[in-house]
């Protein structure tokens, strides 16, 4: 029996398990109980389950009625820092511990039109506020995907303006009661930007110590002698080195080099 087999109910609370002994290192059945809401023996069945699960099974400690991990704990899934550390926090004030990130904000109505000009195959006319010249002036657009950067949503999309692709944050787009589209004079160009891989080779910041790198790699999860690759789209190269900060001289990474990859 594996993971996949059990129900999506007793999946989740056996992933839950597996969380609290691997960041934890302990875990019992008032744990699952107070988190699903299950009876005694409902936990106690989960607990034999994850138990026949694992290949590192906890020790149960009988004074304290509860199970411990081993050294040698190996976790049945992975999770990120966010789930941690939710997992591990025990604030419950709206004033906790945890930094809210940015609210990015979207408005149907704006992103509707853009849709539906985008299934039709339409281009459509919209007024954009620049934050590098200050200028909101009308202009047509053949818009061709929506695309996240982690934070925000963009759309993706030709500018007859200026006659190449370019981003859109939705929300800068003006809201308006009725949005112009037209047929498509031509077939959109080719997005090559969009089609062409890369690998961003990443390395902790040359000016850092040795006992600075040393931490950095350890940070960010760099494997043992070597740097970081990650591939992704030429088009999105820029939102990477703006998330990683890649060309902040106050980071902590840098960017060694881009290599083209093969589509």
């Amino acid at each position: 029996m594996g993971l996949e087999s059990l129900k999506h109910a007793q999946r989740e609370r056996i992933l839950f398990l597996d969380q609290c002994l691997t960041w934890k290192g302990q875990a019992n059945r008032r744990d699952l109980i107070l988190r699903f809401d299950i009876s005694t023996a409902q936990a106690a069945v989960d607990f034999r389950t994850y138990l026949s699960l694992t290949e590192t099974p906890p020790v149960y400690d009988a004074a304290e009625k509860t199970y411990f991990s081993s050294g040698d704990h190996r976790a049945l899934s992975s999770v990120g820092p966010e789930q941690v550390f939710h997992l591990l926090s025990e604030e419950t004030s709206d004033l906790g511990t945890s930094i809210p990130l940015p609210s990015r904000s979207l408005d149907p109505a704006i992103i509707a039109p853009l849709h539906r000009a985008m299934k039709n195959e339409r281009d459509i006319q919209i007024t954009y506020t620049s934050m590098n010249s200050g200028l909101s002036e009308p202009q047509w657009i053949t818009p061709v995907r929506f695309h996240f950067d982690g934070e925000a949503m963009h759309l993706r999309a030709w500018s007859h303006k200026h006659e190449t692709y370019r981003d859109y944050l939705p929300i800068r787009i003006s809201k308006q009661y009725y949005f112009a589209t037209r047929d498509r004079s031509s077939p959109t160009p080719f997005d090559s930007d969009w089609y062409s891989l890369v690998r961003l080779w990443i390395r902790p910041r040359s000016a850092l110590t040795e006992a600075q790198a040393r931490v950095v790699r350890l940070e960010y999860g760099f494997q043992e002698g070597t740097n970081m690759a990650i591939e992704t789209r030429k088009a999105l190269v820029f939102y990477i080195k703006r998330r990683w900060r890649l060309e902040d001289d106050k980071g902590r990474l840098e960017l060694e080099k881009v290599e083209d990859l093969e589509a």
